[in-house]
């Protein structure tokens, strides 16, 4: 595409090609994140700043790029679930869960894994796993059992739950921004798929660890004499979070109808539930609680998504994706069903290589460009659900795939019961192709026969 049919970037420095400059600082920017050596809000920043300094973008286009909407929507949960967690309700539920099994092994194996499923539809992944593996190791340790099989189950049900919902994952919190898909596009379009997809993980490692986790029944009692009441600290707060997190929920199924974005909807429910946390309390301490709450949100990925954005716009002002996507309608001539089956399939292996994050961002205004050409939005909806399944399922592929993976390994390191990259391999890959399979047969049955 000539310079001159692209207005935004006629300025670029030393009257280098647009389109090759965009696309070294975004390689370069995404190399740098996957080597982990520089904080990836601080990368992300940089890239952005180097695209404006390059006469790419100027600062009122980059600031065009940023999805508001997105990080509000970010902002508004990460808050909602910071001050939720306070009160103990995750991890009475995991408590209670296992206790409803009877301390079984096999059975605690089960629950824990769709407790983490479920917790990972509405809160993001990284809180999930931080909330479920300390009671796991807490039930684990008393049943004198290796956590091994659970933190494993419970990372890769993690990402599987993700997928399910609007919230659950950020790249569905970014494609759902990017095209305007509701709450309920996801349930009704994801959960279905998800669901069955849990259940065949579930199935497969109690076949291969069902039997093999025994343990006592003076052990048993020892998980059985857990009071999971005691998990709850504070009963107020206990009651108006689920108050707040229940009329988000209803918010986000109503939002559409009403036209109201997502974003507004989590920052008015993180802006009551502040409220409701601190009315009554002396100025200073009401001062303190809400920094303090504020402080909960995660701003280094709020400022990693903000400059992200603005790096991959600057690919799409060069016209680098627009090319990219023209290519794109080419290599599949024009079908809506190899599109579908390419973009999962590169989705969930590139995931398992890289952050599904960065990924998704620039595929987003890709795909948006080849809507025109291959029928309108309606008709690309499948390449869409193709993305988002693909990206977060790919998140099981390797042990750097997703952030809760890190996590978990962390933690477990810490626990004296260190989970290897390798090691973790053995099972990530696999689950990782049994799960994109199952989405691939899913697309294909739902929207192609």
């Amino acid at each position: 595409m000539p310079v001159e049919n692209l207005p935004h970037v006629s300025n670029v420095i030393f009257g280098m090609n647009p389109m090759v400059l965009s696309t070294a600082i975004l390689v370069i920017s995404y190399i740098i994140l996957f080597t982990e050596k520089l904080n990836r809000a601080v990368v992300a920043l940089i890239g952005a700043s180097v695209m404006i300094f390059a006469g790419i973008l100027t600062q009122e286009t980059a600031l065009k790029g940023i999805d508001f909407n997105t990080l509000a929507l970010l902002i508004g949960m990460m808050t909602i679930v910071g001050i939720s967690e306070k009160s103990g309700m995750f991890q009475y539920v995991a408590i209670w869960s296992a206790k409803k099994v009877k301390a079984n092994p096999r059975g605690i194996l089960v629950v824990l894994s769709l407790v983490t499923a479920v917790f990972s539809a509405f809160l993001d992944n990284v809180t999930t796993v931080l909330l479920i593996v300390p009671v796991t190791f807490q039930i684990t340790r008393k049943l004198q059992i290796t956590p091994y099989p659970y933190l494993i189950a419970e990372i890769f049900a993690s990402n599987i739950g993700g997928t399910a919902t609007l919230i659950g994952d950020p790249p569905n919190i970014l494609i759902g921004s990017a095209i305007n898909l509701s709450f309920t596009d996801f349930l009704f379009e994801l959960t279905p798929v998800v669901a069955f997809t849990m259940l065949v993980q579930v199935l497969i490692f109690d076949f291969i660890w069902g039997k093999r986790i025994v343990t006592t029944d003076e052990h048993k009692k020892l998980v059985m004499s857990i009071n999971e009441v005691d998990s709850i600290t504070d009963w107020t707060l206990l009651k108006k979070s689920l108050f707040v997190l229940a009329a988000v929920i209803l918010g986000f199924i109503c939002a559409e109808h009403f036209h109201i974005a997502n974003g507004t909807i989590a920052m008015f429910g993180a802006a009551v539930l502040l409220l409701l946390y601190t009315l009554g309390e002396e100025h200073s301490e009401r001062e303190r609680k809400v920094e303090e709450a504020l402080g909960l949100v995660d701003w280094t990925t709020i400022f990693f998504f903000a400059g992200l954005f603005a790096i991959v716009y600057g690919l799409e002002e060069s016209g680098v994706l627009e090319l990219m996507g023209q290519k794109f309608v080419e290599m599949t001539e024009g079908s809506i069903e190899k599109a579908a089956m390419l973009v999962i399939w590169v989705s969930a292996f590139v995931s398992t290589a890289i952050d599904n994050i960065p990924f998704v961002a620039t595929m987003i205004p890709m795909i948006k460009s080849m809507e025109e050409s291959m029928g309108g939005r309606e008709a690309m909806m499948p390449v869409w659900w193709a993305l988002s399944l693909g990206a977060c399922f790919g998140g099981n592929g390797s042990l750097i795939a997703a952030s809760a993976n890190v996590i978990v390994a962390g933690m477990a390191q810490r626990e004296g019961h260190p989970i290897s990259f390798l090691k973790f391999l053995i099972w990530s890959i696999p689950t990782m192709l049994i799960s994109t399979g199952i989405a691939a047969m899913y697309l294909h049955i739902r929207h192609f026969m």
